[in-house]
């Protein structure tokens, strides 16, 4: 269960705050003057520090909770600017376009994907089959996970589809997560945005109905999250 002591505020306000924020394409100037229509007078630094502070916990309750996933897995990273640099955001989705995971990394490479691709394994259990594009560190890391299942005597490994053209559905997915993103006009800081698209990657699985609680609205979902 989360803790808000020390918020001064009240928990529906905190989580409505940090709902809308991750959840709607808006600035945090203007959730600012949202919550002050709604009487709620907040410093933006203050939406700021509620974002950072609650999203990865909402995000780790969210990936419990969620329905299990399609054993086929459709993986692809996307690019987000922290610090007026690129860096990658890996996603994987099954064949329904279920958020499985997600993970942001400094570096595309081998040891990225593999950490990558051995997380979402724990969290979703083993996949029959990977569908990634032609990247070759992609396909580097689903062969170090293969190998890693044949040293511990597994006899079915994961299937590999390295075709382009197939991997529209996550291509596709990435573009709420772009959408939210693009009026925060890049992040600061790796730890700032880890945490915000923790919660941009949560308010996304309730929008497609992965909780289970589709008779309740989307916020509703997003607080049951903290208790």
């Amino acid at each position: 269960m989360l803790t808000f002591k020390g918020c001064h505020y009240p928990e529906a306000v905190v989580l409505y705050a940090v709902y809308f924020y991750v959840r709607y394409s808006v600035s945090y100037r203007d959730l600012e003057e949202i919550m002050a229509e709604r009487g709620v007078t907040l410093d933006h630094t203050t939406l700021n520090r509620w974002v950072i502070k609650y999203s990865r916990a909402l995000a780790q309750a969210a990936k419990k909770r969620k329905r299990p996933g399609n054993p086929s897995c459709w993986t692809d990273e996307t690019y987000i600017e922290v610090k007026r640099q690129w860096i990658y955001l890996y996603r994987a989705v099954d064949k329904y376009g279920d958020t499985l995971d997600f993970m942001l990394s400094e570096r595309r490479d081998e040891e990225a994907v593999t950490h990558f691709f051995l997380h979402t394994v724990g969290s979703n259990g083993l996949p029959e089959k990977v569908v990634i594009d032609k990247s070759g560190a992609n396909y580097a890391g689903l062969l170090n996970l293969n190998l890693l299942l044949l040293w511990l005597g597994w006899h079915h490994l994961v299937e590999i589809r390295q075709i382009k053209y197939l991997n529209n559905i996550v291509e596709q997915d990435h573009r709420f997560i772009k959408r939210i993103t693009r009026p925060m006009l890049g992040f600061k800081a790796f730890h700032s945005a880890e945490a915000t698209l923790a919660g941009i990657e949560t308010a996304h699985m309730i929008r497609k109905g992965q909780l289970n609680l589709q008779g309740l609205p989307g916020f509703q979902q997003f607080a049951s999250l903290a208790g």
